[in-house]
């Protein structure tokens, strides 16, 4: 590993300061893993890291996790479904953020600001700092064009959509670098917005130190089978189909539960499929909670269950919570959407027909059935082994060390 110092141009070994870096994102610290990832792991490198980040209403404006500086600069409740509401309540965030990233460099001088969309144009806020000599990296953890156009309906034809892919190559132009978190949408960025040399794909790596299959000690002691869902309640992410396959199969599972994590704007709708499907008590809504937290609760479920729609956005989105099921040891059932097809194979998930409700029912019923067959849940714990923030965060290191333009220095200083 590469401790993460920053010398001045001509300085010698002797005069190394921490790496001093912000990551700026429209996103609740505690819940967001890809960003708790690269800021931890700055830390343990050495470096000193900030992070501008939404606050819940319980939390102070400035805290500290794990060494890293959390300054929590507006509240947010995740239930937009007006764009205008959406946009309004984005924009306060950068403005806010603007000024206060601003005040930090005049301070501070930060050798690095990493910027986590969405938006896109968060970018932006990053303007002082970068005319002051820091490097900036956009991180692109949802592209956004075809993510509007599936939460709000927009066709790739409409001026809206053209007007966010314009921002996207824009928001490009004005990084260092930029982070995209899967190959599908590097290639599309490549063909629209960003150089080839410029853009690296970094998928949202499970941490293994989190994410891990329970000691038997430690393991629930009731008879229930716990189906799970984890992550954002959004349409795409088609909840809803698995509510309804449920429902077609819960007499032939009489003990099976169906666990949902999340926040999101299809909340309410979700909690209407589970009245109307007569699912109370069967179908559990939880909140959100923090990542240590998803992650015990991951590791203790019987199966996960991640039911994309293969449409627009949906087809082609990273689905996280993959990796973290395989990690915890815990079988996971996926749609077949472009993404997860190109990702994975029936030897470590088991796939069904993207919106089918019978087929993904079929598969619940086979899953609860062969619960006592783990090989390819072994399969699948090795395969995000080797996909995981343990072995993949070298990148990362590597985008650090190009941008801060460092040389090794393996001669121990003398101060």
């Amino acid at each position: 590993m590469t401790d993460f110092q920053s010398t001045s141009r001509g300085a010698s070994c002797r005069s190394r300061r921490p790496l001093r870096i912000c990551h700026l994102a429209y996103t609740f610290y505690e819940a967001d893993s890809r960003v708790i990832r690269y800021a931890e792991s700055l830390v343990e490198q050495g470096a000193e890291v900030d992070v501008i980040a939404l606050r819940r209403p319980s939390q102070p404006r400035l805290g500290y996790s794990r060494g890293v500086r959390v300054f929590r600069v507006q509240r947010r409740v995740v239930t937009e479904k007006s764009p205008w509401t959406y946009l309004a309540k984005i924009l306060w965030f950068f403005a806010q953020a603007s000024a206060l990233l601003a005040f930090l460099q005049l301070r501070k001088r930060y050798d690095i600001v990493h910027v986590h969309n969405v938006p896109d144009f968060l970018i932006v806020a990053a303007l002082v700092p970068k005319l002051m000599g820091s490097r900036v990296i956009l991180d692109i953890h949802d592209i956004l064009p075809e993510l509007y156009a599936t939460k709000f309906g927009a066709s790739s034809d409409s001026a809206v959509f053209r007007w966010l892919a314009l921002v996207e190559r824009l928001s490009c132009r004005l990084a260092d670098h930029v982070i995209v978190a899967n190959d599908l949408w590097r290639e599309k960025l490549i063909q629209r917005s960003v150089p080839a040399v410029k853009c690296t794909t970094m998928l949202n790596y499970p941490d293994l130190r989190l994410f891990r299959p329970l000691a038997e000690r430690a393991k629930r002691g009731d008879a229930k089978f716990i189906f799970l869902y984890p992550g954002s309640l959004n349409y795409h992410q088609g909840v809803d189909i698995a509510i309804k396959a449920f429902a077609i199969v819960k007499d032939r599972m009489p003990n099976a539960e169906f666990h949902i994590y999340g926040e999101g704007p299809a909340r309410l709708e979700l909690e209407r499929a589970t009245s109307q499907c007569g699912l109370h008590g069967r179908v559990k809504m939880m909140d959100l909670v923090s990542i240590d937290e998803i992650s015990r609760v991951i590791s203790s479920a019987d199966v996960g269950v991640v039911p994309k729609r293969a449409e627009g956005f949906g087809n082609e989105a990273f689905s996280t919570k993959i990796l973290e099921f395989m990690a915890c040891g815990v079988p996971a059932i996926v749609s077949r959407t472009r993404i997860d097809d190109f990702y994975f194979d029936d030897g470590l998930v088991r796939f069904f027909t993207p919106g089918n409700e019978e087929d993904l029912a079929e598969k619940l019923v086979e899953a609860y059935g062969n619960h006592g067959d783990l090989e390819w849940a072994r399969r699948a714990q090795k395969f995000a082994f080797h996909n995981s923030w343990h072995e993949r965060a070298i990148g990362y290191e590597r985008i650090i060390d190009s941008l801060t333009a460092r040389r090794s220095c393996h001669a121990p200083t003398t101060d």
